[in-house]
């Protein structure tokens, strides 16, 4: 069985930085921002659970293999605002996402629907599957006269 992974360095204390998370974070401190990541076909997908943040306060960057997704949830603007109940997180969200190099950074695409960050990567050429034609020694033995 052939096992592909497009995500790197994995980390031995990120078990421990989820359970902290749950037993640590508050409304007014965020926890980390969820995510799932699958490959489907050519493609590798990682999607943010961002639900009533706004596309605007959603920055996305990748530099040198590493993808970064920040999210900011901001207090109501209106002054005479009064909170009956404020159970949503607020202020600013981070995740990054160390990627291989077998991904093609350069093409990523992200688009933002339903409180669902997706992100697209395509797998790069070199690093697709690729058929090898296996010859005879007799027809390695012709090409070589």
């Amino acid at each position: 069985m052939l096992v592909r992974t497009e995500l790197v360095r994995t980390d031995p204390f990120r078990e421990l930085d989820r359970l902290a998370e749950w037993v640590f974070s508050t409304p007014t401190r965020p926890a980390a921002l969820r995510m799932d990541a699958y490959r489907k076909d050519d493609w590798f997908y990682v999607d943010f659970d961002i639900p009533g943040i706004a596309p605007e306060d959603i920055d996305v960057t990748v530099e040198r293999n590493v993808l970064t997704v920040r999210a900011e949830r901001r207090d109501p603007d209106d002054q005479g605002v009064q909170v009956i109940a404020s159970e949503r997180p607020r202020g600013t969200f981070t995740r990054q996402v160390f990627l291989s190099d077998t991904l093609d950074t350069d093409k990523l695409e992200a688009d933002y629907e339903n409180g669902v960050l997706r992100v697209r990567i395509p797998v790069r050429e070199a690093a697709k599957p690729r058929r090898i034609s296996i010859g005879t020694r007799n027809e390695r033995h012709e090409l070589t006269r």
